[in-house]
């Protein structure tokens, strides 16, 4: 019975492989990534940190499977080593580690289980930290995350420099200025390597339209602009062929469900989580990205940067993105009355939450 099943074949059919590589490396242009084949480049290792929490055991898994990455690091404070077995019976290329925190010494030392997940990373993805609950915003998130990043990037800045850092730990509105003022104090902060993900607010407004479209959700690219939060997230939906037909109060319906998308998943889950599943797709697709923008494709995803676009210092927009991380921060075109109405009311809340980023790190305690 259990051969019928499959369970003790030790080799996989054509369709089977093909179908492991489709669920990972076929997705990046689904959400709004555009891309062009130039491969070049050598073994790519990506860190996880945050790895066996809700968000992080499925993104794990998502590059455990993906045929662009060599080498996939778990780490966080509890569970990782079974996280990394359960993934490392998993019959694909990557290899997979898993660190925790490094037992106290004496002398002290630094955290070596970090060191290890990081050493030699070409890109770590954080999504480490608590979940929001129902009532709870983004920022009020605030306190304990931003000290999980800042400790994390801290870390970063000694063990892997050179590596892009994509945060996906809220409030990302102020964890990306966090990221980058602890690298700047480190003397190794470059602003192209340092990106915040938003790439869940593209694959919600390209979901949500297209269902009010008829569409398949593959054929839509909305830009999302602003932030990763609440009203500072700005669908231009006027920029999509077939959006400017709908009626004034579902654009307004759309754009309101778009910027709370994830209130939606935490009242769903009724105090058992937030937006993890969803999330850790957005995270796997914008990662894989990166990692061939790194190795000669020509990518252009939204992401959340330091910008000169708008006063705000980091603002989301359409970014290209080259081996070194972010090569081009792209305009977002002309916007619509309703979308201006919102982007100026945005631009002052998104500048409060930034201040209070870099606040956190150059304020005395």
């Amino acid at each position: 019975g259990r051969a019928a099943r499959g369970v003790l074949r030790t080799t996989q059919s054509a369709d089977e492989r093909a179908m492991l590589t489709q669920v990972a490396s076929r997705l990046t242009c689904r959400a709004g990534a555009r891309c062009m084949s130039a491969y070049a480049g050598g073994p790519i290792k990506v860190a996880v940190l945050g790895a066996a929490g809700g968000i992080g055991q499925p993104l794990s898994l998502l590059c455990k499977l993906s045929d662009h990455i060599d080498e996939v690091a778990c780490y966080d404070v509890v569970g990782t080593p079974g996280v990394a077995a359960d993934l490392s019976h998993i019959p694909s290329g990557a290899k997979i580690t898993g660190d925790l925190p490094s037992a106290g010494t004496w002398p002290p030392s630094h955290n070596a289980g970090l060191e290890r997940a990081l050493t030699g990373a070409s890109v770590v993805v954080i999504p480490a930290g608590v979940p929001r609950k129902p009532g709870m915003t983004r920022d009020d998130l605030f306190n304990t995350n931003a000290s999980i990043v800042k400790t994390l990037v801290e870390g970063c800045a000694k063990f892997c420099p050179d590596a892009v850092l994509a945060i996906i730990s809220n409030p990302v509105n102020s964890t990306v200025p966090i990221a980058a003022e602890v690298l700047k104090k480190a003397g190794v902060y470059n602003k192209n390597k340092v990106v915040g993900v938003t790439t869940l607010d593209v694959c919600r407004a390209n979901t949500f339209l297209a269902e009010k479209l008829g569409k398949s959700p593959k054929d839509i690219n909305v830009p999302v602009i602003g932030g990763h939060a609440g009203i500072t997230i700005l669908p231009l939906l006027s920029q999509v062929p077939g959006a400017s037909a709908l009626p004034a109060d579902v654009t307004a319906a759309l754009t309101h469900r778009i910027q709370f998308g994830g209130d939606e998943v935490v009242q769903a889950k009724a105090g058992s989580g937030s937006a993890t599943l969803s999330m850790a797709y957005a995270g796997f697709l914008f990662t894989e990205g990166l990692i061939k923008a790194m190795k000669g494709e020509e990518v252009i995803q939204c992401a959340y940067v330091e910008s000169t676009l708008t006063p705000a210092a980091y603002f989301a927009s359409p970014c290209k993105f080259g081996p070194e991380g972010v090569k081009e921060v792209l305009g977002f075109g002309t916007l619509s009355a309703y979308e201006k109405q919102w982007f100026d009311k945005m631009v002052p809340d998104l500048q409060k939450q930034i201040a209070k980023g870099i606040d956190f790190v150059n304020s005395p305690a």
